[in-house]
């Protein structure tokens, strides 16, 4: 894993220094090495910091030149199936210098051209390459959007990086907060790509690449894709799965091995992520079996049963007879890292499930380079609970006649939330065996359901934290994605499917596996996900949904290859998320840090948030009357990150 950034400047000649200062600041995601390299006629640099991860040798210094001289590379990630490729480029006469899949992406751009080697890529990389000959920069991102790339212009110079702080190093940068993009935070807790916090500065889409004409400023048009999940989706209904459950995991089983016995590669020290669940034990199972010594395993465990799912790992990895470490951490050790999000993050990021996996990231790197991770089996196998409340939701809001949908919600809507509230107050006794009771918001909440336009609507509501922030946020006004009214979707067969692909196009790449990727590369540790093989992904759109929720149980098929490694006892239990006591928190030991953030005064100097709205869910969470922690949480990590930035 490492860093890449740089710069195209069309006017004057690139600045060593300013490309030193950019490069630096990716240090934490490649601490072994890193290297500069400039075109200054061209107008041209790349930087990059290196974590070591096969071929340790100097031979794998970037940026790196293509051995015909046409190209230079600056590269972050793994492509796992580097040795067939590099054994085919050595048929047709190739010759390789070290050992690094580097060299061979190299190789393989100057052998069969940018775009057609993407096709040929299994792994998770995000690059920049420069052509020499046409005087070109090609920018590209792996198919499920694993490793980060953004890029944009400031003024006359193109800037790009893994990272917006390499970014904000460069003197042309201007750095105006995106109030859309703000608007998105307060919505999803991440910004969606193609969007930044930063105006005029995008995300690379996952499965795109990029050809940027410094002789054109703002002229490369949009990226084109070279791998979607929209087309994954539709050829999987265009030759659909024929065989039974049985083949279904026969032939999963043999995609997940061979994915696991690629991402084994390494030339440093390995371990995995282990959980206790479905989807890391899984991983663990089939890394164990493809392993012939003990794999490292690594759990963070919480004092606090109801956020500890130990045990349960620490069963499996008897089980499989991994060599396991548990590490359990206080709520101090868990409160010391809030401080510093906003410096892991680079971009505000309102996940708070990014603590755990920092404190697990950090305890894994003191013994292993490399981590197995087990995300992407809830998109891919219909795990995830709010899909179920979504088929829900859909056949309640059916019940109701079309006509009647808009008038019930009008009248719903003509009351606040705090005057429902009150009229309610007498089933608060009821009400409160639920949770707590937020009645007149979870009311407001249904109306928007019950007038949701379409699915995609519906599906927005059940996954918003607020539900209307360009309210909170003046000025603001929400850029449209994947979930925008009138969206076009491919041709699924309900709403879970259609969930699920909304999923993997957003909440897997910009919530998921930035989370990941930022803790990790905090920590210098690089993070592999092997059920998010792009074949893996393709299987699973060929499968029925029978084959993924069956008699109310979720990812059935996953189950059934895991059931052959591991007991069902050891793994059957309700689904935990990976999870922190944020609400208590916010109460207790947060409380003063949150409030200087929260000020009143802060709030209206900044400009950026409703001070009155804030305030007011702020209050309601201490006086314990309604439970905002979430929403709260994305105004916070804002807040922090404005304040460091």
């Amino acid at each position: 894993m490492c860093g890449l950034t740089g710069f195209l400047e069309t006017r004057d000649a690139p600045d060593v220094e300013v490309l030193t200062a950019m490069t630096d600041a990716l240090a934490h995601r490649g601490p072994d090495d890193s290297g500069l390299w400039l075109d200054a006629r061209a107008g041209v640099a790349l930087g990059h910091t290196r974590l070591a991860v096969v071929d340790l040798s100097p031979l794998g210094h970037q940026p790196m030149q293509s051995d015909g001289g046409r190209y230079v590379i600056a590269y972050n990630g793994e492509v796992y199936n580097f040795p067939e490729l590099r054994a085919e480029l050595e048929r047709a006469g190739h010759t390789f210098q070290g050992r690094s899949d580097t060299e061979v992406v190299l190789a393989a751009c100057e052998a069969w051209g940018p775009e057609a080697a993407l096709t040929r890529f299994v792994g998770m990389f995000a690059f920049a390459l420069w052509d020499r000959e046409t005087r070109r920069l090609f920018l590209a991102r792996d198919r499920m959007g694993e490793k980060p790339l953004y890029y944009g212009w400031a003024g006359a110079t193109f800037l790009f990086g893994s990272e917006l702080r390499a970014l904000t190093r460069h003197p042309a940068w201007i750095g105006e907060v995106d109030r859309g993009a703000l608007c998105l935070l307060l919505r999803h807790n991440y910004i969606p790509a193609p969007e930044s916090i930063y105006r005029g500065i995008g995300k690379l889409p996952p499965g795109t690449c990029l050809w940027v004409d410094p002789g054109a400023p703002g002229g490369e048009g949009p990226p084109v894709p070279f791998w979607s999940v929209r087309r994954a989706a539709e050829r999987g209904r265009e030759a659909p799965f024929a065989g039974d459950g049985r083949d279904a995991a026969d032939e999963l089983e043999v995609l997940l091995r061979r994915s696991v016995r690629g991402q084994l590669i390494a030339d440093v020290p390995l371990g995995v992520f282990l959980s206790g669940g479905i989807d890391s034990s899984t991983v663990a199972a089939l890394a164990q079996a493809e392993s012939d010594r003990p794999v490292r395993t690594f759990t963070v465990g919480f004092h606090e049963a109801a956020y500890d799912e130990a045990p349960h790992a620490r069963a499996v990895a008897a089980h499989l007879g991994t060599e396991h470490t548990e590490l359990y951490v206080t709520p101090a050790d868990a409160l010391d890292l809030v401080p510093r999000l906003p410096q892991h993050y680079a971009e505000p990021f309102a996940d708070v499930s990014q603590i755990p996996t920092l404190l697990l990231c950090r305890m894994a790197r003191r013994d292993v380079t490399v981590a197995l991770a087990g995300d992407g089996g809830d998109e891919l196998f219909a795990g995830y609970g709010r899909y179920a409340t979504g088929r829900a939701l859909g056949t309640a809001r059916g019940l109701v006649p079309a006509r009647l949908r808009g008038p019930l919600a009008d009248a719903v809507r003509r009351l606040p939330p705090d005057r429902w509230d009150g009229i309610l107050r007498p089933l608060e006794p009821l009400l409160r065996r639920f949770g707590r009771v937020s009645t007149g918001h979870k009311l407001h909440a249904l109306a928007e359901i019950l007038s949701a336009p379409d699915e995609a609507a519906l599906y927005r509501r059940v996954v918003s934290h607020w539900d209307e922030p360009a309210r909170v946020v003046p000025g603001g006004a929400e850029p449209p994605t994947v979930l925008a009214p009138g969206g076009s979707l491919p041709d699924l067969p309900g709403i879970t499917e259609r969930m699920t692909y909304w999923d993997m196009r957003s909440y897997l790449p910009d919530d998921v596996l930035v989370k990941v990727d930022r803790a990790s590369m905090a920590v210098a540790l690089e993070a592999r996900e092997p059920l998010l093989d792009h074949r893996v992904v393709e299987f699973a759109w060929r499968l029925p949904l029978s084959m993924k929720v069956r008699a109310g149980r979720t990812k059935w098929l996953l189950r059934q290859v895991l059931y052959r490694h591991v007991p069902p006892r050891l793994v059957e239990r309700p689904k935990a998320g990976f999870a922190v006591p944020l609400g208590e928190w916010l109460r207790g030991p947060l409380r003063d840090w949150a409030e200087a953030l929260l000020a009143a005064d802060r709030l209206k100097a900044d400009g950026y948030l409703d001070p009155v709205a804030v305030r007011t869910r702020w209050a309601q969470h201490l006086a314990g009357s309604h439970d905002w922690r979430y929403h709260l949480w994305n105004v916070l990590m804002f807040q922090a990150w404005l304040e460091g930035r």
